[in-house]
């Protein structure tokens, strides 16, 4: 069984036969944003999706290699042997693509638990963790921010889920951890700042500051957790998130 060429009907292929096995699958990343997002259609949003990115419960591990084997995917067998437990890559060589598969939880820059709310949407990650995987980068690039931006352009805050960017789920796990704080905090004072960088109309620019200030006020006025508290007194003295090393493309 061969991958498809087109990335969005490719990722559909890989959920539905992962579903039919008993596995829930769903996709994050760029590409998720684009299923949620009108808005990254935008001639100041658009980017490409070279990758498909994927979260699963750990409890499918030794699964999802026969999954892949199945679809027409190789293995980057070093890296799934040494980070099997939490990640694996696997590649298709006809389309010159990357399929990142996140065990549990999301780790990249920060921790975030994804794997509890893993059935709130059919195919992708719910918006308020989406959302997190984007704003927790340290070295945040356009597309980045571009991804931010198109998540906060199409989508109000709230406290619910459907289309609506949860943001109890945010300031629940900021209000835990200081060191996530810090970076999301950062990354949405970025994302207001590069606003001006894009060819955009006024009321768009208004919708997107917006929304992150708003998000800004709900994460700052949420009460802190001890363990919060603590490593506030540390600050910036010591490191508070990880670089993770770039993997090459196979």
């Amino acid at each position: 069984m061969n991958p498809y060429a087109d990335v969005v009907e490719e990722t559909k292929r890989i959920i539905e036969q992962a579903s039919q096995r008993g596995m829930t699958i769903r996709l994050l990343g760029g590409l998720a944003v684009k299923f949620h997002c009108p808005s990254a259609e935008h001639r100041a949003l658009e980017r490409h999706y070279p990758d498909i990115d994927f979260m699963i419960t750990r409890v499918y591990s030794k699964e999802i290699p026969k999954l892949m084997a199945y679809l027409g995917y190789e293995p980057n067998e070093k890296f799934n042997i040494l980070n099997g437990e939490f990640r694996m890559l696997f590649y298709d060589q006809t389309n010159n693509r990357q399929i990142d598969i996140f065990m549990q939880d999301f780790h990249m820059c920060h921790t975030i638990p994804i794997s509890r709310r893993l059935k709130v949407e059919e195919i992708t990650v719910p918006l308020a963790e989406l959302l997190l995987t984007k704003l927790q980068i340290v070295q945040l690039n356009e597309k980045d921010l571009l991804d931010i931006m198109a998540l906060l352009l199409d989508h109000p805050l709230g406290e619910g889920d459907a289309e609506t960017i949860n943001s109890k789920v945010i300031t629940d796990l900021t209000s835990q951890d200081w060191g996530l704080y810090k970076t999301v905090c950062l990354s949405l004072q970025k994302t207001i700042d590069f606003v001006d960088t894009r060819d955009m109309k006024g009321e768009e620019k208004k919708i997107i500051r917006s929304r992150a200030q708003e998000l800004q006020r709900a994460i700052e006025q949420a009460p802190k957790s001890v363990k919060w508290k603590l490593r506030a007194a540390i600050g910036e003295k010591i490191q508070w998130y990880d670089l993770p090393e770039e993997v090459a493309r196979g």
